[in-house]
C-alpha cells in the first residue's frame, strides 16, 4: 500500500520550469523528476558555495584516454551547467569514478570520499556493473540504502542515476529490474532519480541521437554527455527550491 502511495505522488507531481536547454536536450525535459527536496543543496546555494561529489563506474567517463578527464563528460558539464545557471555561487565539483564497480563496491569508498570532499550533494550513478554481474537485485538495494544513508549521515543530498540505455545491449543485459529497484529504493528515501535510461531510450527512438553509433564516434557521446549533465543540472536546481508557502492559508 505504502508502495503505491509513493507511487501516486510521484505522478501528481507538477514539473518544474526549466532553463533553456538545446532542442535535443528538451525533448527529454518530461522525463525529469524533481519530487523530492534537496534541502542541502538549498542551504548551500543560500551560502552562496556548493560542493558535489560525483560518484561512479565507467559510463560516467567519455570513451577514449580522456575519460572523466574530458571537460565534455556529463560530470564536467553538470558543473558548468550549474555555475551558468547560479551565478554569484561557487560551484565545486569532484569525482570518484572508477569502471567496474557494483553499488556495494562503491559503497565501501563512500566513508573516505565524502570525508574528503565535503559534499552538500553526492550524485551517484550505479547499476550497469551489478546488471551486468547479475548480482542479487536484494543485495542491490541493500547497497543502495547503505549508501543512501552513509551520505544523510555525512550531511549531503543524494541524487541517483541509473544505466545508460544502449540498443547494441538492450537484449543482452536486463537493466528494467535494477532499474526499478533504483526508482523504489529513491522512493523510499525520498531522493530524486535521475532516470538516464529512459531518457536515453527516448532519444534513441525518435531518432534524437544515432546510439546505435555514439560508442563508436565521440562527437555523439559528448552530445549525450552535454545533455545529461544539462538536464541534470535543472533536476538540482528544481529540487533546491524553497517550498512555496500555502496560498490563502490552503493546506
Amino acid at each position: 500500500m505504502r508502495r503505491l502511495l509513493l507511487l501516486a505522488l510521484l505522478m501528481l507531481g507538477s514539473g518544474p520550469t526549466w532553463a533553456e536547454q538545446p532542442a535535443e536536450c528538451r525533448v527529454a525535459e518530461n522525463l525529469i523528476e524533481s519530487n523530492f527536496r534537496l534541502p542541502q543543496v538549498t542551504r548551500a546555494l543560500k551560502a552562496k558555495h556548493l560542493t558535489v561529489l560525483v560518484v561512479g563506474a565507467g559510463s560516467s567517463q567519455l570513451p577514449g584516454s580522456n575519460g572523466t578527464a574530458s571537460g565534455n563528460a556529463y560530470p564536467a558539464r553538470l558543473q558548468h551547467a550549474l555555475a551558468q545557471q547560479l551565478p554569484g555561487v561557487d560551484v565545486k565539483l569532484t569525482t570518484d569514478i572508477k569502471a567496474r564497480r557494483t553499488a556495494a563496491e562503491m559503497v565501501k569508498g563512500f566513508p573516505a570520499a565524502l570525508s574528503a570532499a565535503k559534499p552538500q550533494l553526492l550524485v551517484w550513478q550505479t547499476g550497469t556493473v551489478d546488471a551486468m554481474l547479475s548480482v542479487d537485485p536484494d543485495q542491490f538495494s541493500q547497497a543502495l540504502d547503505k549508501g543512501i544513508n552513509i551520505a544523510h549521515s555525512a550531511g549531503a543530498d543524494v541524487v541517483l542515476i541509473n544505466a545508460q540505455y544502449s540498443p547494441r545491449t538492450e537484449s543482452m543485459i536486463a537493466l528494467g529490474t535494477y532499474a526499478e529497484d533504483m526508482r523504489w529504493v529513491a522512493l523510499q528515501h525520498e531522493v530524486p532519480l535521475f532516470d538516464r535510461f529512459s531518457i536515453m531510450k527516448l532519444w534513441g527512438e525518435l531518432g534524437t541521437f544515432d546510439l546505435y553509433s555514439a560508442t563508436k564516434k565521440l562527437d555523439i557521446a559528448e552530445h549525450v554527455h552535454d545533455c545529461i549533465g544539462r538536464l541534470l543540472a535543472d533536476l538540482v536546481i528544481a529540487a533546491a527550491k524553497p517550498e512555496e508557502p500555502p496560498v490563502n492559508g490552503s493546506r
